[in-house]
């Protein structure tokens, strides 16, 4: 082989090899992995793509992604005064409760919150704002169903309910609820009674008689001790 053709051929293996690398560049550029916390659903050409435990190119103009949170999330919900919930026997109850969701791990599951919550499940507080109103309609509508005695004594079994009203409606966003755990729970303070409401005022006015009986028990008992007490003192002198 002559000068000429060995300048030729270290030319083109020189541009192959540059074009390699350029080529590895891109790649390594355009193609987007998963991790154990977050995967992907990949959209635009050629279809939908889900895509976990692996990875795929995201080409410019010709797709676009949507990044899905697959770590558990808790969703606090508070309710208490004005807002707080109305029980069985129409009395109020400040309720606190934790609710530990995560997207489903199925790829049905991962494509319906890609499409229905798309990236708020990255976003906590934008996740909150989404399905807060699902969760408090499940509280009210099982506290509805309990006494509030029940509700304290009975709170595996209020947590289990609202657990199994829920789950089907979050399904419908990809979600799993994990667990429901009931942190606080106590009676509304009586001013936050709205007298005018008629569930309020039923309640209230059980709320001021037992609290009026238990007044009226307390003192017969604390008069009935200082009788025995003075009893006691004058048998002894």
């Amino acid at each position: 082989m002559n000068i000429d053709g060995m300048t030729s051929l270290a030319v083109f293996v020189g541009i192959g090899l540059f074009s390699i690398v350029i080529l590895g560049i891109v790649f390594s550029r355009l193609y987007r992995k998963t991790t154990k916390e977050l995967t992907f659903v990949r959209t635009g050409f050629g279809g939908e793509k889900v895509v976990v435990d692996g990875g795929a190119l995201i080409l410019p103009i010709l797709h676009d992604y949507i990044d899905i949170n697959m770590q558990s999330m808790k969703v606090t919900v508070a309710r208490s005064k004005s807002d707080s919930f109305i029980t069985k026997d129409r009395m109020r109850v400040d309720i606190t409760a934790d609710f530990y969701i995560r997207v489903g791990e199925d790829r049905e599951s991962i494509s319906r919150a890609a499409q229905t919550l798309g990236k708020k499940t990255v976003d906590l507080r934008e996740l909150t704002g989404l399905i807060e109103g699902k969760l408090i309609a499940t509280l009210r509508s099982v506290a509805s169903s309990m006494e509030m005695k029940e509700l304290h004594e009975k709170r595996d079994e209020f947590s289990s309910q609202v657990k199994n009203a829920i789950e089907a409606d979050l399904s419908k966003n990809g979600l799993q609820l994990e667990s429901v755990s009931l942190t606080s729970l106590d009676q509304t303070a009586k001013e936050f009674f709205n007298e005018n409401n008629a569930f309020d005022a039923e309640g209230l006015t059980s709320l001021t008689q037992t609290i009026e009986e238990r007044k009226k028990l307390r003192n017969d008992i604390e008069r009935s001790t200082e009788v025995q007490i003075a009893q006691k003192n004058y048998e002894t002198q």
